[in-house]
């Protein structure tokens, strides 16, 4: 039985892949960034067989990096961004580029179906908001705008299943990525042309591949990929999981009373449950990988990616400059930074037109003062996704965190003092990796359970316990958050016609 496990992750530009020990021990980790193609304005898309040699790079470095005797490695899984779409031909080639999911060119199709009831109509199987980025949209609009992408198309891929065909060269789609996709019934786990007649998109049925649970074996590395990548023909290539999921896990995500924080380009705020949470108020709910349980979700695209922009814009980006921000914060107190942040650099979670903001500027504010602003406003986001999670389960315990943030001792307290919660912070730095490397642990029978991994693989660093002296402040400052968006709500509409 071998000894080592290789989880691959694929986010909207960058591929990594890491190699971990049987207790969670990262041995090697490489990453590579891949290109955003841009043809029109809304288009968002990526060249598929550059991604593919971004992973070969990746896989390829592990093991020249670690110096494991491919043999050693028991198998390998794949996790990536949700939503967006990889469409191949019978071939085996692209039949387009890749889409990743901040896609907007099929906005006009989601605005159409939750103004004609469609969404009210296939919310008990969907469970879930719909978006311009997600393939039902993306469907439509090349079904009316370019037809002949989808005549050619033989499967309809996620992201990280793609990469796990390219690996396999067999073609399967996985529970936990499809089932955020409105592509399926997620009431019944299973795909359904009724559900997808309500979108127009019937005809699709075909392409969208058997369905897989994330710990199952889904193929073998060919011989064509472990002359590209190093690794052994033959070794075994498990489900994987949606980058939701994979965070979750990795950070220990297997009982219902906890909850899990990715602060990172998205604010993503989840907990499982053993039955489903139905609301057209929530993000998703989907299927979570450990069989039995729903992941319930609460996201936006603004978390940490706020800080990347003005550390890049303004801080010279350098590879100390996020030490120097936390530096900063941390010499200003919270009663001394009166500065609202709107966070919605690259998208919102409460309004459409809704746009970043600096509020209550004046002569005597700093850098310091910016930068506190900054991570106070994606806590306070990240507080507002989680005010709407309690409203359907109790208040838990302590929240396990992942994402850039979690690197940030600074804002891991502002996220405990904002939430008047312990936050506990795991050790792993590549946590979507983890998670897909735990999926490969069980399906190779390295471990027995989702809980048992876990177990062995998940470190908790240290836990942040929340300063009850500054519950009040925090409240405060909340208030005039929220009430700042109610006011520029109005403005934000005239600034978009």
């Amino acid at each position: 039985m071998g000894k080592y496990l290789i989880g691959i992750d694929n986010g909207g530009t960058m591929s990594k892949a890491a190699l971990y020990d049987l207790s969670g021990k990262e041995i090697a980790v490489s990453g590579y960034k891949t290109k955003t193609i841009m043809p029109k304005p809304g288009f968002t898309e990526r060249d598929m067989e550059e991604m593919w040699q971004a992973n070969v790079k990746s896989i390829r470095d592990v093991i020249e990096i670690s110096k494991v005797d491919p043999k050693d490695i028991a198998g390998i899984a794949t996790t990536g961004h949700g939503n967006g779409m990889y469409l191949v031909d019978k071939d085996g080639n692209p039949a387009y580029n890749g889409i990743i999911s901040t896609d907007t060119r099929a906005k006009d199709y989601v605005e159409k179906w939750y103004s004609d009831t469609t969404f009210e109509k296939v919310l008990l199987k969907t469970m879930q908001s719909i978006w311009a980025g997600q393939p039902v949209p993306l469907l439509a609009w090349f079904k009316d705008n370019n037809p002949e992408v989808l005549k050619k198309t033989k499967w309809i891929f996620m992201c990280k299943d793609y990469i796990r065909y390219r690996l396999t060269n067999e073609a399967y789609a996985e529970i936990t990525d499809m089932s955020g996709t409105n592509l399926m019934n997620v009431k019944d786990v299973k795909y359904d042309e009724k559900l997808l007649s309500e979108f127009g998109i019937e005809e699709i049925m075909d392409k969208l591949p058997p369905l897989k649970y994330s710990s199952e074996i889904c193929g073998y590395i060919t011989s064509e990929a472990a002359k590209e990548t190093g690794l052994m023909e033959g070794t075994p290539v498990a489900g994987g999981l949606f980058d939701i999921d994979a965070s979750a896990i990795a950070t220990g995500l297997t009982e219902e009373e906890k909850l899990c924080m990715v602060a990172g380009t998205w604010s993503i705020n989840e907990y499982i449950s053993k039955e489903p949470v139905i609301s057209k108020d929530l993000f998703m709910t989907s299927i979570y990988c450990m069989k039995g349980y729903w992941l319930t979700t609460e996201a936006s695209p603004t978390s940490a990616s706020n800080l990347e922009w003005f550390v890049t814009e303004f801080m010279n980006n350098n590879t100390n400059a996020y030490d120097e921000a936390n530096k900063l914060v941390s010499s200003i107190s919270p009663e001394e930074s009166n500065i609202v942040f709107l966070p919605f650099l690259y998208g919102t979670n409460v309004d459409a037109n809704a746009k970043a903001s600096f509020i209550g500027l004046n002569g005597w504010h700093t850098k310091a003062h910016l930068l506190r602003a900054i991570y106070e406003g994606v806590a306070f986001c990240h507080r507002a996704h989680i005010d709407k999670l309690l409203k359907h389960r109790e208040k838990p315990k302590a929240i396990r965190i992942a994402g850039g943030a979690a690197k940030s001792e600074v804002w891991v307290q502002i996220f405990a003092d904002v939430l008047q919660i312990p936050i506990e912070v795991t050790t792993s730095t590549e946590l979507g990796a983890l998670g897909a490397a735990i999926c490969a642990g069980i399906a190779t029978e390295n471990f027995e359970s989702y809980e048992s991994a876990a177990n062995s693989m998940v470190n908790v660093a240290y836990t942040c316990y929340p300063n009850e002296n500054n519950s009040k402040i925090y409240d405060k400052k909340y208030n005039l958050y929220k009430k700042s968006i109610e006011v520029l709500s109005p403005l934000w509409e005239e600034l978009s016609e």
